[in-house]
């Protein structure tokens, strides 16, 4: 079954624009949630109270929302207010410049969704996601829904588009802040390392390798509940001996992986120096 879009809107670059809709690139539905009941299974009901008039039960249509500019002190805004404070919906994805992708840091990255293209938008979608693959760049572009203004990044992936949800900068913190030490490497420490890396690298990313063990655990536990049997758990592996020297830490790595460690960078040298021979009598 193809997936259900989430929302319509336009791409506009240059004097172009692309109808296209928005899918949601996660899968919530794949989560495990559970529900807050009370001892006899009956579910709960959130409900608000206003600790300052004797926890009294607030209702909806008393709350009002507000900002707190000090400590315990709001501005009040009323529902009308907010609302014109929203911003207004264009459903236009408007592209300001064309970046590298490399360039734009992970860490920007806040949310994705896939891009398809909307009736009568399919010539169009192509010549985008072909011109950028050609130029190696990616839009960066302004999107304003859900009464705000979004900055987003429009990419090729595989035969399509994608649209990543960024952040601003103000709301990415700087990395130059992490203290991250002054750590000296000794010698045959980087040789090692790169060893191991090379011993489990993988030329190509495989997520679906993997799978949530910790999901698959409680679906188990979930389904002996509902078939009232009762509940076996998994013994967990004992800790393993924690080996402090980092030498020794890479040397077991290694060999725990079946390849084996290269003598120190010393020892090596040994070795291929040539032999002295014996003075004769």
């Amino acid at each position: 079954m193809p997936p259900r879009a989430v929302g319509t809107a336009s791409i506009a670059f240059g004097l172009v624009n692309i109808p296209v809709k928005l899918y949601s690139a996660a899968n919530p539905s794949s989560g495990i949630s559970f529900r807050l009941l009370s001892k006899e299974g009956n579910r709960l009901q959130q409900q608000y109270v206003d600790p300052k008039k004797d926890n009294a039960i607030v209702t909806r249509g008393e709350m009002v929302k507000g900002y707190e500019f000090a400590k315990d002190q709001y501005v009040i805004f009323t529902p009308d207010e907010l609302k014109e404070l929203e911003e207004k919906a264009t459903q236009s994805i408007d592209i300001v410049e064309f970046v590298p992708e490399a360039k734009v840091p992970k860490v920007y990255l806040e949310k994705t969704y896939y891009l398809g293209p909307d009736k009568g938008g399919d010539r169009a979608y192509k010549l985008l996601c072909e011109a950028m693959k050609a130029t190696g760049r990616t839009g960066l572009a302004k999107y304003a829904a859900r009464g705000k203004q979004y900055l987003v990044l429009v990419a090729p992936m595989e035969d399509g588009l994608v649209m990543h949800q960024l952040h601003y900068a103000d709301e990415v913190q700087s990395f130059a802040e992490v203290p991250t030490g002054e750590a000296q490497l000794k010698d045959g420490e980087l040789q090692l390392a790169v060893q191991l890396i090379n011993q489990i690298a993988s030329d190509q990313f495989r997520p679906e390798a993997y799978e949530d063990e910790h999901k698959k655990r409680v679906e188990s536990v979930i389904q002996q509940r509902i078939e009232g049997r009762a509940i076996t758990m998994a013994t967990e592996e004992p800790p393993k001996a924690q080996i402090i020297d980092l030498m020794q830490a890479l040397k077991a790595s290694l060999e725990s992986t079946g390849a084996a460690a290269p003598p120190p960078a010393e020892a090596a040298a040994e070795q291929a120096a040539p032999k002295r021979k014996g003075k004769k009598g």
